[in-house]
């Protein structure tokens, strides 16, 4: 199937973008040659800035596919907003949904219809200390599946440091790039034609944030953590620690309490020993 024409909206959107980011960052983007010409595909792309969704479509916009990205659907519905994210064929994503998978259904319908679907897998800016990819979702896993269509791995990092993620001002001096790396399909071949469960859903996210992480040691020339971060992990944990320490804290004056005498304990216990 052949590209699609990128259109209208999307290319006044470049014009919009464009110019900033190329004052803003400079650009050392590598892997270009592993995004399909044709047909539909997946990119999975980690996430660690508000800024790098536009980076990244600077990027890919720049291969002559232009990725779509998923969003909440009530975004299409009203106004110039609605009527940007259906012009650039953004992706709605219907969370209502109580089947999971027909809540990626304009997803699976895009990849169908040979557009790039773009999941961040996170589902949200990384909360690892260090910024390396958190534990992801399964909605690109669910649509992989469902599709067969080429999962490309995507790793950036750079306008990280142009906005920290959370933080409010940008640091816009020395000037940052924006680098981004683009692997080989994600060998998913040993998944296909089996049940779809959720130990499967998740067995494949893995692999597929193996890659990324992988593609973005190679960015860095750091080694990532061997446990990606798990934000309900952390929680978890910090409870415990939070209960451990209230434990601590209630035994700590039990104990303080039964070694102190009781007001006016210590004045009979003196006149007892002058006796």
């Amino acid at each position: 199937m052949s590209r699609r024409r990128i259109g209208f909206w999307y290319r006044f959107a470049a014009v919009l973008c464009k110019p900033p980011l190329v004052v803003l960052l400079k650009r050392d983007w590598r892997g270009m040659e592993h995004i399909p010409a044709d047909g539909g595909f997946i990119t999975a792309v980690n996430h660690n800035s508000h800024v790098d969704p536009f980076a990244y479509a600077h990027f890919q916009y720049n291969t002559g596919r232009v990725p779509r990205f998923l969003a909440k659907s009530g975004l299409f519905k009203k106004g110039l907003v609605g009527a940007a994210m259906r012009g650039t064929g953004q992706i709605p994503v219907y969370r209502e949904s109580t089947d999971a998978l027909s809540a990626f259904r304009a997803a699976i319908a895009a990849v169908e219809d040979g557009e790039c679907v773009a999941f961040y897998p996170e589902g949200t800016l990384t909360r690892d200390p260090d910024g390396w990819p958190m534990t992801a979702k399964t909605g690109a896993a669910r649509v992989a599946l469902k599709t067969r269509c080429p999962v490309i791995p995507v790793a950036q990092w750079g306008v990280n440091e142009l906005l920290p993620p959370y933080a409010k001002k940008p640091h816009l001096w020395p000037r940052k790039t924006s680098r981004v790396l683009a692997g080989p399909a994600v060998d998913l071949d040993r998944f296909y034609g089996r049940e779809v469960t959720a130990d499967l859903l998740r067995e494949v996210t893995e692999v597929i944030m193996a890659d990324v992480t992988r593609l973005l040691e190679q960015v860095r020339g750091e080694k990532a953590p061997e446990r990606p971060y798990d934000p309900r992990r952390e929680r978890i944990e910090q409870r415990r620690r939070t209960e451990a320490q209230a434990r601590q804290a209630e035994e700590r004056s039990r104990q303080a309490g039964q070694q102190d005498p009781r007001p006016g304990e210590q004045d009979r216990q003196a006149e007892g020993l002058g006796t």
